[in-house]
């Protein structure tokens, strides 16, 4: 708890900041985007959290993003299959995707780096070569507003997507600090030899963490592609892995693995938008926004490093 109140502790801090900086960071308007983006960013930092924990990565969630949003559209757009049918089919690709994933590293034993970098290169260029390298929307919408509500909805004034973010954040603070499987995860993510003499089927948590991901990623994915109502191919969801495991580090999750919580990388994720927004209310050029990005996770590193030194 003392790195999550901490980090609690940064985040107020960070606030005030802000707001003395300029007042119109409380604007009514201002807090409910950065409560949307929040929820968005959230959603998918759980998934990368989740992979952390057991010391993998997944360096491929951006282009995943651009994938699903393209094929999201033209399921809808172009191949007239029903709106919730089609958001289902995106997630259960999502989880296929991950359980992909998770059979290479757990099973062919392929380092978790490579295989995401790889998908990173390969889902990018198939959702260019799909989408005829054209961007792909939803238009008007029309007839899609209860599903576009998932992305700019709000409930009883606070966005939709916020809201999914403490459901979806509830069911895996249960599932990982609450029952065996969470016990499991962390044990391989400590060590995983001595998870499996324990008798712990390791690689079956490993590519588990890797589906649970991918649903997380194929949720996230909806939401993004309804929020900008627009999906370009080549720049959809560039370099959405960085804001997801900078945000998972932030909140305390350990590259090294078996540490991290979910209120955790909440913070961590709240509190890199709210870093996001003042540099956008303070006009620093958005050009430094990934300086920003890289100066966060070499920060997160550094201290985690330090305070496992500490620790010896």
């Amino acid at each position: 708890m003392k790195k999550e109140l901490g980090i609690f502790i940064l985040l107020v801090v960070l606030c005030a900041i802000t707001a003395i900086i300029n007042p119109r960071f409380l604007t009514p308007v201002n807090l409910q985007n950065t409560a949307r983006l929040i929820g968005a960013f959230g959603i998918l930092s759980l998934g990368l959290g989740v992979v952390i924990i057991t010391s993998g990565i997944d360096l491929s969630v951006g282009s995943v993003l651009a994938l699903l949003g393209v094929l999201l559209s033209m399921a809808i757009t172009q191949w007239h299959i029903p709106g919730i049918v089609s958001v289902l089919l995106i997630v259960l690709a999502a989880m296929a995707l991950g359980l992909f994933h998770g059979f290479l590293v757990a099973k062919v034993r392929i380092q978790p780096f490579i295989v995401t970098l790889c998908g990173l290169l390969f889902y990018r260029g198939a959702a260019r070569f799909i989408a005829s390298d054209e961007t792909k929307g939803f238009g008007s919408a029309t007839g899609m507003e209860s599903l576009q509500n998932l992305a700019i909805g709000n409930i009883l004034g606070i966005p939709t997507p916020f809201v999914l973010l403490i459901i979806l954040s509830v069911v895996m603070w249960v599932l990982i600090h609450r029952s065996i499987y969470g016990r499991y995860l962390f044990a391989v993510g400590n060590n995983e030899d001595a998870a499996r003499y324990s008798g712990i089927n390791a690689r079956l948590m490993i590519a588990s963490a890797y589906v649970v991901c991918g649903a997380l990623t194929g949720i996230a994915a909806v939401i993004f592609a309804f929020y900008t109502n627009s999906v370009s191919p080549s720049s959809h969801g560039n370099f959405f892995e960085l804001y997801g495991i900078a945000a998972a580090v932030l909140g305390g999750c350990s590259l090294r693995g078996g540490e991290g919580s979910v209120v955790g990388i909440l913070l961590g994720t709240a509190l890199l938008q709210v870093l996001q927004n003042l540099v956008n209310l303070i006009g620093i050029p958005s050009s430094l926004n990934f300086a920003v990005m890289g100066a966060v996770i070499l920060l997160g590193v550094l201290a985690d490093q330090l305070l496992k030194q500490r620790k010896k």
